[in-house]
C-alpha cells in the first residue's frame, strides 16, 4: 500500500488513495487469487469508466436522467455477478459502482469526468503493479500447491465415502452434501491457477477434471451400492464388480485395469441377457455400468491430481459450470437499485452537501454485499467496521500525523491499522470488520501531497459512510430479503424445471449436469434447515430429482444414437415414450427390450445399450420411490 501511495504521489496523480485502496482489496493469501482478482479489477475498472463517460455524455445536463441511468447500469452488474463466481462476479460488479467513483462523484463538475477516470485507471494499475511487485519479491505461495493439497484429501475422504457404501451402505443424503461441499470449495480456486504458471491452464484443467470425476464417483458409489441392495442374490459379475471398486477406494490400484475388466463384465453381460432378457434382473446391469462409472471416473481423477501436481495434458478439459437462480438474481439486482434510488431521494430531500460522496459509498457497498454468500453477515460486518475505520482514520490524521508534512511518518502510522485489518480479515467470523476497515481506512484517511487536515470535512465523511452502513444492514433486511425457505423454493423451482427439460430430452451434456446438480444440491443443503428427519426427507428428495434428470438426460443421449440401428427403433420410440409420460413401468419394458437386443448387436452397441438400460432403469425407480412427490410437482400426470 505504501508503495502504490508513493507511486501515485510521485506522478501526481488526483485519487492517490485509490492506488491504496486497490492494493488492499487485492490482497489476497496467495499470489494466484491476487493475479486473478487483479485481472478482473483492471477489466472491471476499464468498463466502468468508459460506462462512466458514456453516460455523463448523454446525460450531464439531466442529474435525475444521470441517477436513473447509474441505477439501472449498477442493477444490470449485480444481476450479471450472480451469474458468475468468484473474481469474475467481482469484475462484473465492480464495473457497476465504478460509474459512481467516476460520473457520480463528479456530478457537479461533468468537465472533470474523462480527467477523474484516466487517474482511476492509473491508480488501479498502479496498485497491481506494486502488489504484483511485492508478492513477486516476497514469494507469495502459491495457489495451485494449496489446491493440490486440498484435491488430494478430497480424494481420500470420496473414496472412504465410496467404500463406505460399497461395504456398510449408503452413507446418506446429509454424508452425501457435506463430501459435496468440500468437493465444491475448490472450484473457485482452479481458475486462479492458470494465471500462476506457464502451463498454469492444463494444470487448471486437470483440476477442473478431477474436481468434476468426484462428484460422479461419489453419485456412482451411492448409486452402486444402492442396486446391488436391491439385488436378491448378487451373480458372480456383480460380486467381482463390488470388488474391483473397492479395490480402487483402498490401494493404489489401476483405475484402467478396472475400466478394461468391467468394460468386459458389462459386455458378457448384455451377450448373456439375450436368452434370459426376462430373467435377468435390470438392477444387475444397473450395478455393472455404475461400477464402470466409477472406475472411469477415478482415472479422470488420478489423471487430473497428477497433472495438477506434475503438469501435462489431462485427458480431458470439463467446464465446471455454478447454478444460479434467476428469481434470486433479480431480487439482489432490483435491492441494489432500489437501495440506491431511495438513498438518492434520501440525501437530496436532506440537501446534504456531500451527496455524490454518500451515494458513492451507498452504492459500493450495496454492490459488496451483492456478491458475498450471506449479504445479512457481511452488512453486519460493515456497521461495525465502518465506525472502526473512521475512528482509526481519525486517530491517524490529527493523533499521530497533526498536521505534518512527511510520507515516512504516514508510512509509520498507517502500518499498524493495516497490519490489524489484515489479521481480522484472515479470521472467518471477522472478515467483514477487517475488510471494511483495511478498504475505508486509506479512502477516510484520503492521503494527499500536501495532506489536508479538515476536521468538519472528515467528520463529515466519516458520518456519512456509518449512514451508508446502516443503510446496507437495513436494506438486506427490509428490501427484497430472500428467506431459507424463499432460497430452498427457488432450488425446488429450478430442479423442476431442468428435470422436466431432461425429461424431453433437452439439456447439456453428462459432466455439466453433474456440476450443476452438484452446485444446486449444495446450495439446497446450505438452506435445508427443520428437525433431522424432516432435513433428511428433504435432502432425499432433492437427490433423486438430481439422479433422475441425469439419468433421463443420459438415456435420450443413448437414445438417439441407437435410434440409427432399425431393428431398435421400436424399442427406441417405446423409450422415448415412456421417459416423456414419466411411466416406471413403460421405462422397464424398454430396458427388458434392450437387453433382450444385446447378444445379436455389435460391441460398441452394446455399450450404448448397457448405458440407456442403466439409466432407464434409474429414472424408473426413482418414479416409484418419489411417484407422489414427482405429482405434486407437476412432473408426473396425477
Amino acid at each position: 500500500m505504501i508503495l502504490a501511495l508513493y507511486a501515485a504521489f510521485w506522478l501526481q496523480l488526483s485519487s492517490a488513495s485509490s492506488a491504496a485502496v486497490c492494493v488492499a482489496i487485492l490482497a489476497q493469501p496467495t499470489r494466484g487469487q491476487a493475479l486473478s482478482k487483479a485481472l478482473y479489477r483492471f477489466l472491471g475498472t476499464l468498463v466502468g469508466a468508459a460506462v462512466a463517460i458514456g453516460l455523463m455524455a448523454l446525460f450531464a445536463q439531466d442529474r435525475v436522467l444521470l441517477l436513473v441511468a447509474f441505477a439501472t447500469w449498477l442493477g444490470l452488474c449485480v444481476f450479471t455477478a450472480h451469474f458468475l463466481q468468484d473474481t469474475r462476479a467481482y469484475g462484473a460488479m465492480l464495473s457497476g459502482y465504478t460509474v459512481a467513483i467516476i460520473a457520480i462523484a463528479h456530478i457537479d463538475t461533468p468537465q472533470n469526468t474523462f480527467d477523474a477516470a484516466v487517474d482511476r485507471v492509473a491508480a488501479i494499475t498502479l496498485g497491481i503493479v506494486a502488489i504484483t511487485f511485492i508478492n513477486d519479491a516476497l514469494g507469495s505461495p502459491s495457489i495451485w500447491r494449496s489446491v493440490r493439497d486440498t484435491l488430494g484429501g478430497a480424494i481420500a475422504e470420496t473414496k472412504a465415502f465410496a467404500r463406505e457404501a460399497l461395504t456398510r451402505g449408503d452413507p446418506g443424503s446429509e454424508r452425501a452434501a457435506a463430501l459435496i461441499r468440500k468437493i465444491a470449495a475448490m472450484r473457485g480456486d482452479t481458475s486462479a491457477i492458470a494465471g500462476e504458471l506457464d502451463d498454469g491452464p492444463d494444470r487448471a484443467a486437470g483440476a477442473r477434471s478431477a474436481i468434476a470425476a468426484l462428484y460422479v464417483m461419489a453419485a456412482a458409489a451411492r448409486h452402486l451400492g444402492a442396486a446391488i441392495a436391491r439385488l436378491s442374490e448378487p451373480s458372480p459379475a456383480v460380486a467381482e464388480a463390488r470388488r474391483l471398486c473397492v479395490g480402487l477406494t483402498e490401494a493404489e490400484a489401476d483405475p484402467d485395469a478396472a475400466v478394461a475388466r468391467l468394460s468386459e463384465l458389462v459386455d458378457a453381460a448384455l451377450v448373456g441377457s439375450a436368452t434370459r432378457a426376462n430373467e435377468t434382473p435390470l438392477d444387475e446391469i444397473l450395478a455393472l455400468q455404475r461400477s464402470l462409472d466409477f472406475a472411469r471416473a477415478a482415472v479422470f481423477a488420478q489423471d487430473g491430481y497428477g497433472v495438477l501436481a506434475r503438469g501435462g495434458q489431462p485427458l480431458r478439459n470439463v467446464p465446471l459450470p455454478t447454478h444460479r437462480d434467476m428469481p434470486e438474481a433479480l431480487r439482489g439486482a432490483l435491492r441494489v437499485a432500489i437501495a440506491f434510488g431511495l438513498s438518492a431521494l434520501f440525501f437530496i430531500a436532506a440537501g446534504w452537501p456531500a451527496t455524490s460522496f454518500a451515494l458513492v459509498q451507498v452504492a459500493s457497498t450495496c454492490a459488496l454485499s451483492s456478491i458475498t454468500p450471506d449479504p445479512r453477515v457481511f452488512a453486519k460486518g460493515v456497521l461495525i467496521g465502518m465506525p472502526v475505520a473512521a475512528l482509526c482514520a481519525g486517530i491517524v490524521l490529527f493523533g499521530a500525523l497533526a498536521g505534518v508534512q512527511g510520507f515516512p511518518l504516514l508510512a509509520i502510522a498507517m502500518a499498524p491499522v493495516v497490519f490489524a485489518a489484515c489479521f481480522l480479515s484472515l479470521n472467518p467470523p471477522t472478515f467483514g470488520i477487517g475488510f471494511i476497515l483495511l478498504v475505508f481506512f486509506p479512502v477516510l484517511l484520503s492521503p494527499a501531497n500536501p495532506q489536508t487536515y479538515d476536521p468538519q470535512g472528515f467528520l463529515s465523511n466519516a458520518f456519512l459512510v456509518v449512514v451508508a452502513a446502516l443503510i446496507l444492514f437495513f436494506t438486506v433486511r427490509v428490501i427484497l430479503p430472500v428467506s431459507n425457505a424463499r432460497h430452498r423454493a427457488f432450488a425446488l423451482d429450478s430442479a423442476r424445471r431442468a428435470l422436466v427439460d431432461a425429461l424431453a430430452g433437452q439439456g447439456g451434456d453428462a459432466t455439466t449436469r453433474t456440476s450443476l446438480n452438484s452446485d444446486r444440491l449444495l446450495q439446497f443443503a446450505r438452506w435445508s434447515s427443520g428437525s433431522g428427519a424432516v432435513r433428511r426427507a428433504s435432502l432425499d428428495r432433492a437427490f433423486d430429482l438430481a439422479r433422475m434428470e441425469s439419468a433421463a438426460a443420459r438415456a435420450h443421449a443413448q437414445l438417439r444414437g441407437l435410434a440409427c440401428d432399425a431393428s431398435l427403433a421400436a424399442a427406441v420410440e417405446r423409450a422415448r415414450t415412456a421417459i416423456v409420460a414419466v411411466d416406471a413401468a413403460g421405462m422397464r419394458d424398454a430396458a427388458r427390450a434392450f437387453l433382450a437386443a444385446g447378444g445379436t448387436a455389435a460391441p460398441e452397441t452394446r455399450l450404448h445399450l448397457a448405458r440407456a438400460v442403466s439409466d432407464l432403469t434409474t429414472a424408473a425407480h426413482v418414479t416409484e420411490v418419489q411417484g407422489r412427490f414427482l405429482r405434486r410437482l407437476g412432473v408426473m400426470a396425477a
